[in-house]
C-alpha cells in the first residue's frame, strides 16, 4: 500500500513509511492518505497491552502533515507470502502465536468517542470496492486470463451469478457496519513478518472497529488458498478464543468472499495454482456463502 524504507543512521536503524494518494503498488488506485494516521492510531491503542505490544513494531513518531510514520525496525526478515509456495514453512508454534494475537486484539473495547475516532471511513470503502465489488463485475476491465489462460472463463458464472452477488453485497454491508470490536483488517501472510525475533504483525492500515469475524474469515481464507499441512481453516478455529457474540458461519462467510475476490479480483498473490485448483477452491469459497 505505501511507500517505506529501512533507514540506517550511525546510531540506529528504522522504517519509515509513507502514505501516498495511492496505492504504491497499484499507482492507478486512488488510495487516501489518512490511513497513515489510522495506522499510528492503531499502534497507540496497542501500547498498553503486554499481550499484544510484543507482536508489533513501536511507533516511534508520526508526522501528519506528510503522511509518514516512524516505526521500530524489526530486523532481517521477510513477509509471509512465501506460504502460496511453500506452505509447510509455517510453524506449530507460528500459527498459535499469529492466532492468539488475534484473539486478544478482539478482546480490546473501546469508549465510544475512541471507536468514532477510528473508524477509518475511506479505507474501509476502498476495501469494500475490491472485496466486495469490483471482482464481481463482469466488464471490470481485469483480463483474468493474463493471470492464468482460461480463468476469465471460469470466473463467469460467479459474476453471472445474481444469487451468489446478493449474498456477497450482504457480507459487505456487514463490513461497512461500525462495531466494537478493534480488528486488523487485512490478517492475511502479507501482513505477517518472519523477524528475527519471531513472527509478528505489520500492516493494520485497514484497521478499525467493526467485527471480528471479518478478521478471522480471512485469516481462514488464506489457509484455504495456501493449502498446507499446518495452516488450515480447523486448526485456526480451535485455537482462535471468541468474544460471547461470536458467529462462526459469519466468519466462514467472510472467507468465502476473500477466496473469491483474492482470485477473480486486482489484489492477485503469488499462488502456483493450476487452473482446476482455483475452479475447485472457486466452488469451495461459493459453497461458503
Amino acid at each position: 500500500m505505501n511507500f517505506v524504507i529501512r533507514a540506517t543512521t550511525n546510531h540506529r536503524s528504522f522504517i519509515l513509511k509513507q502514505a501516498l494518494p495511492y496505492v504504491y503498488r497499484y499507482p492507478q488506485v486512488d488510495a487516501p492518505v489518512g490511513r497513515g494516521e489510522s495506522e499510528a492510531r492503531f499502534y497507540q491503542l496497542l501500547e498498553n497491552e503486554a499481550e499484544l505490544t510484543p507482536f508489533v513494531p513501536r511507533l516511534i513518531g508520526f508526522d501528519a502533515t506528510h503522511h509518514v510514520l516512524m516505526l521500530e525496525d524489526l530486523g532481517n526478515g521477510a513477509d509471509c507470502t512465501f506460504l502460496y509456495r511453500s506452505p509447510e514453512q509455517i510453524t506449530t508454534e507460528d500459527l498459535r502465536q499469529l492466532v492468539h494475537f488475534l484473539s486478544h486484539l478482539h478482546r480490546l473495547r473501546a469508549d465510544p468517542d475512541t471507536a468514532r475516532a477510528m473508524q477509518n471511513t475511506a479505507m474501509r470503502q476502498l476495501n469494500h470496492e475490491h472485496i466486495f465489488r469490483y471482482p464481481f463485475l463482469e466488464d471490470n476491465g481485469l483480463d483474468l486470463d493474463t493471470v492464468l489462460p482460461g480463468l476469465q472463463a471460469a470466473s463467469l458464472p460467479y459474476k453471472r451469478d445474481a444469487s451468489l452477488k446478493k449474498r456477497v453485497a450482504a457480507r459487505g454491508e456487514r463490513y461497512l457496519r461500525a462495531g466494537d470490536t478493534l480488528i486488523h483488517g487485512d490478517y492475511y501472510p502479507g501482513s505477517w513478518l518472519r523477524a528475527e525475533a519471531g513472527v509478528r504483525v505489520i500492516d493494520p492500515e485497514f484497521g478499525h472497529y467493526g467485527c471480528a469475524e471479518f478478521d478471522v474469515g480471512v485469516m481462514l481464507a488464506h489457509a484455504l488458498l495456501t493449502g498446507g499441512p499446518v495452516y488450515t481453516p480447523e486448526r485456526i478455529l480451535a485455537l482462535y478464543e471468541p468474544g460471547t457474540d461470536w458467529d462462526e458461519s459469519l466468519a466462514r462467510s467472510f472467507a468465502g468472499v476473500e477466496v473469491l475476490r483474492r482470485l477473480l479480483g486486482l489484489a492477485q498473490l503469488p499462488l502456483t495454482l493450476t487452473l482446476n485448483q482455483r475452479v475447485t477452491l472457486l466452488e469451495r469459497a461459493a459453497a461458503l456463502l
